[in-house]
């Protein structure tokens, strides 16, 4: 199955579903599906670096709120051109401009944590094991810390964005969280075609050399620190990108939200839970783990969702330590032998 045939079917299955959910009336559909589809790209994008490379990254949660706050401030720089500029034939072309639509700060996001990933990644990878994800982990400190200091995304206040109840697209009034739920979809689509690609292609099996056994590749000639920084560049990226829509959704955004320990445990167990070697295991991994914290959140409460994780990731690591691709895999193997 080619990537265009594949994301074609991928793309149709949730809209699918969509349509299905629309026409029972569940509305909360959208918002527990967006949640779901956030966390596949944001498990996905970590399986990249964590799965394909072997690199464990703690600091997923600081490229999330990279991309978040970096849709914030662009947000709020609508708010100051006139203070900025004042008397200034370029106050008007800037509020034609301004505020930008959500694709464009979805790319702008995945932007500044590509760039903040490749720096990220050109600092620490010459790090193995603990030692990186230590340095992954103290990232996420620092740029909290920045965030809480910087007034003009709202600080250790948080910011409000207010988002439309509806927007207008091709003559048709869809409402805004539906909108959001369809951007995150096709966002989760081009993370998993992008994963699969990888995973069948040469940069895929460089990646594969370093997890197995760096010391080898590098005698072997594999360019290692150039594939990690790609590694490292794409994986932020991505979770720039997921972020970049979160402020909209969620209306009122603060450090400890954008920043919550959620988004780190989460992208790492959902990779683990599923199979870190392939691109499909973050997947299942996402809409398993993700399906059970959101019904645990409306029927239980939110604050059991770690509880959730912590549970899965002892049983996984217990009975099936490849994850439910690996146990999968092992079981049409041992059914295919003689």
């Amino acid at each position: 199955m080619n990537g265009l045939k594949f994301s074609t079917i991928a793309i149709g299955v949730g809209l699918v579903v969509m349509a299905f959910a629309a026409w029972l009336g569940l509305d909360y559909f959208y918002f527990a599906g967006y949640t779901i589809l956030q966390y596949i790209v944001l498990a996905t994008a970590w399986n990249i670096l964590g799965g394909y490379c072997g690199y464990v990254n703690f600091g997923s949660a600081a490229f999330f709120a990279m991309g978040a706050y970096s849709s914030v401030a662009l947000h709020k720089f609508d708010a100051v051109i006139d203070t900025w500029f004042p008397d200034s034939s370029i106050a008007p072309v800037l509020h034609a401009i301004f505020p930008l639509p959500i694709p464009i700060l979805i790319v702008f996001g995945g932007i500044v944590s590509g760039i903040a990933g490749f720096g990220m990644g050109y600092l620490t990878l010459r790090l193995r094991g603990s030692f990186f994800a230590i340095a992954t982990l103290a990232l996420a400190v620092v740029l909290q810390t920045l965030v809480v200091n910087w007034d003009f995304v709202g600080g250790s206040r948080g910011a409000y964005i207010i988002r439309p109840e509806e927007i207008q697209f091709a003559g048709i009034t869809i409402n805004y969280i539906v909108y959001l739920f369809v951007l995150m979809l096709i966002l989760a689509v081009i993370a998993l075609a992008t994963a699969r690609a990888i995973e069948r292609s040469q940069l895929g099996f460089g990646f594969a050399t370093i997890r197995d056994d760096e010391l080898a590749a590098e005698a072997s000639g594999v360019p290692t620190l150039r594939l990690k920084l790609i590694a490292t560049t794409l994986s932020g990226a991505f979770m720039g990108m997921a972020g970049a829509p979160f402020p909209y959704y969620i209306g009122y955004l603060q450090p400890a939200s954008a920043f919550s320990l959620d988004y780190a445990v989460n992208s790492i167990a959902m990779p683990m839970i599923g199979g870190t070697t392939s691109w499909i295991g973050p997947l299942v991994g996402s809409i398993l783990l993700g399906s059970l914290q959101q019904i645990a959140t409306v029927t239980i409460s939110s604050a059991v969702n770690l509880l959730i994780v912590g549970i899965l990731l002892v049983a996984f690591v217990i009975i099936a330590p490849n994850g439910l691709v690996g146990l999968v895999q092992e079981h049409w193997r041992k059914r295919r032998r003689p």
